[in-house]
């Protein structure tokens, strides 16, 4: 049975013990598994998906492995996070639409039962990457690790240059037409926004809303 508890103060810790039933040899063969999606993603990606790229789907797992890491994930758990952030995206592969999470979770199942990920497995990581669907909808302490860390941008000091390379990738595909209304999906987007785990909170939700401001003071000067 899933739990965990409201931390208080810098107390991050949950219990996120989510499947015993991850084999060792698949743990094993993870290295392997990373290199070759990580090899087909640089591959066949469209070279106009300046933000869906590879880069994006490495940061997203090393920003799921640092948030996990101070929730105390346990490896099993971890193995299946990691994995869900590596496919996460992998349906753009194959379509640029809302249905992009079910491309990824297909392709998962076609390619991870090789390295001995069963299906008890399976579905763990097909619900971690559906939870990454805009409006995103976590139903465990993983799936909020998984949305936290596909959004931690949003709190960095990297931020303007990863939101202008998704501007520039919806514009291409003629998403949307110039930088004020952009600026207005962004600030839609971040006042429906929220952090889930308490490490992003702590950690991201500040500088979050320093862009907001900046981004609401862009827009009304350009108004």
């Amino acid at each position: 049975m899933l739990g965990f508890n409201i931390p208080t103060g810098n107390n991050f810790r949950y219990d996120l013990t989510v499947t015993n039933f991850v084999c060792m040899p698949a743990i094993n063969q993870y290295d392997l598994i990373r290199s070759s999606i990580l090899e087909q993603l640089s591959r066949e990606l469209r070279s106009d998906l300046y933000y869906h790229s590879v880069d994006h789907t490495i940061d997203v797992e090393k920003q799921a492995i640092r948030i996990a890491g101070e929730l105390g994930c346990s490896q099993p758990d971890l193995f299946l996070l990691k994995l869900a952030c590596l496919y996460h995206d992998s349906g753009f592969l194959f379509t640029y639409t809302d249905h992009h999470e079910e491309a990824g979770c297909n392709l998962a199942m076609q390619q991870l039962p090789a390295f001995g990920v069963g299906e008890q497995e399976l579905a763990v990581i097909c619900g971690l990457i559906r939870a990454t669907k805009i409006p995103q909808t976590p139903l465990t302490p993983l799936e909020e690790i998984i949305c936290d860390a596909d959004l931690d941008y949003l709190g960095r000091q990297d931020f303007f240059g990863i939101s202008y390379c998704l501007y520039l990738e919806l514009q291409v595909r003629q998403l949307v037409t110039n930088e004020i209304a952009w600026n207005k999906i962004q600030v839609k987007f971040f006042k429906q926004h929220n952090y889930f785990t308490a490490v992003s909170q702590l950690q991201r939700a500040g500088i979050k809303q320093e862009h907001l401001q900046i981004i609401e003071s862009e827009l009304a000067a350009s108004i």
